[in-house]
């Protein structure tokens, strides 16, 4: 991607020397920026208001000290990480992840993505991100339990139900949000909406186990509807990763038809021509906390690859990214275009490079971008937190059927974005239009702040 604008050059060259160790913040800012150009030319007014200088400056980032007692009696201590980077359109939004992989560049792309993907869900919710490089896997409850309880001893000063709402993310399950807001409560004496993610006996909101796997089908079957004429029903489909949003997008592609047939994890994928047992993948990944190629042991057709980018050599008429960035690059696009392939979803954040994005827009293959595609998830948040305030619950179906109507609008503003701009079906453009224009209004009223 290059830029053209000599403004919009200008802001990136300048970030860039700013950050030019934080890869993945520069290669996120950099695809947003691409897709606004056309924008800017159009209304050169944001230029002498400072409106990308400021938008890809975070309005706070916190860094801290996490220590913790093993449970041999050894103090470990971890980095944490909060960025709350735009409240134009309402309170910080975003997870906490906890991975060794997470620093400041990956908490700062998660959180500069979570400001357009939440103005997309059309709730009052600005973005933020967070989480520390603390590995869950292999740590007992009460190694987990004390580093949560350490992390929210910092993480509580900066956070409230009107200021910033974190949640879970990778490594952040039911669990983790458990120890969390059980120490923010204690800490501030309130019981509030302060996290989502929440467990259902102490505010938590039906779906939200769902809601990013399923959404992710939902816009699927508005791309495919629209642009291709067709449905998820009798496509065979892709599924990277094995963790939520891969199970989840798994059970509604099966549930709208389609046939899953390769799943995978951080050791290798699975293929199975007959259609992945979704029963079996939930046994082994939610209950036994296991591998992928356990399946294979109960599975005797089906087929293990220890190397998991391979997957994408699949031939598949849908592929759906939801393992982690950066995971499917140009030679898994190029694979996927010469096998077919009719339409690409990120149900993860950031997982197609820039290279791989480019690819499948150059050969008019429906690309739908992680900051819609995967949106989801943080609007049964914004959902959690307007039952919060209420003090009142709707059931599943409510719930569902309002991410179904979220994830539809978020597919035709997208779309809808992409024409008017002389681009139409590009939804990485459209996408970011659309959630940019909402943002850049707010902060136009709101002054120089």
């Amino acid at each position: 991607m290059v830029l053209k604008n000599t403004y919009l050059k200008g802001v990136y060259e300048g970030l860039e020397e700013r950050n030019s160790n934080e890869k993945e913040f520069l290669q996120a800012v950099l695809e947003v920026l691409s897709s606004l150009e056309a924008v800017v030319e159009k209304n050169p007014q944001l230029e002498n208001a400072g409106i990308f200088e400021r938008l890809v400056e975070p309005e706070r980032f916190i860094q801290f000290r996490v220590p913790w007692v093993d449970d041999t009696g050894h103090v470990r201590v971890n980095r944490g990480f909060r960025v709350e980077f735009n409240s134009a359109v309402g309170p910080f939004k975003g997870g906490l992840r906890f991975h060794p992989t997470v620093n400041a560049s990956v908490i700062k792309f998660l959180g500069f993505e979570q400001i357009f993907k939440n103005s997309l869900t059309g709730l009052a919710m600005g973005g933020g991100k967070g989480g520390s490089d603390f590995d869950p896997k292999g740590k007992s409850d009460l190694e987990i339990m004390r580093f949560c309880q350490s992390f929210m001893n910092e993480l509580y000063r900066h956070i409230g139900e009107n200021t910033d709402v974190p949640a879970g993310d990778i490594g952040v399950g039911a669990r983790e949000i458990g120890f969390l807001f059980g120490q923010y409560k204690k800490l501030t004496n309130t019981f509030t909406g302060v996290l989502t993610g929440k467990g259902l006996s102490y505010g938590g909101s039906l779906f939200r186990t769902q809601a990013t796997g399923y959404g992710l089908c939902y816009y699927v079957e508005s791309m495919l509807q629209v642009l291709k004429q067709t449905s998820l029903e009798g496509k065979n489909v892709v599924v990277s990763g094995s963790g939520n949003v891969a199970i989840y997008a798994a059970e509604k592609a099966t549930q709208f038809g389609a046939k899953v047939i390769a799943m995978s994890d951080s050791n290798g994928y699975i293929y199975d021509k007959d259609g992945i047992k979704l029963d079996l993948i939930k046994e082994i990944k939610e209950e036994k906390r296991g591998r992928v190629k356990d399946y294979v042991d109960e599975v005797k057709t089906a087929k293990f690859n220890n190397k998991f980018k391979e997957i994408w050599n699949i031939p598949c008429d849908v592929a759906l990214p939801c393992a982690t960035q950066n995971e499917l690059d140009l030679d898994a696009a190029k694979a996927l275009i010469k096998n077919g392939v009719i339409c690409v979803a990120e149900g993860a954040n950031m997982p197609s490079t820039a290279e791989a994005a480019d690819a499948f827009l150059e050969a008019k293959i429906p690309f739908g971008p992680g900051k819609a595609a995967n949106a989801g998830g943080v609007a049964c948040s914004g959902l959690e937190m307007s039952q919060n305030s209420m003090r009142y619950n709707w059931n599943f179906q409510e719930v569902d059927a309002r991410i179904q109507g979220i994830m539809q609008d978020i597919f035709n503003v997208g779309y809808e974005a992409s024409k008017m701009y002389g681009r139409e079906g590009d939804l990485v453009l459209g996408s970011n239009v659309a959630g940019f224009l909402k943002v850049c209004d707010a902060m136009i009223y709101q002054g120089i702040v």
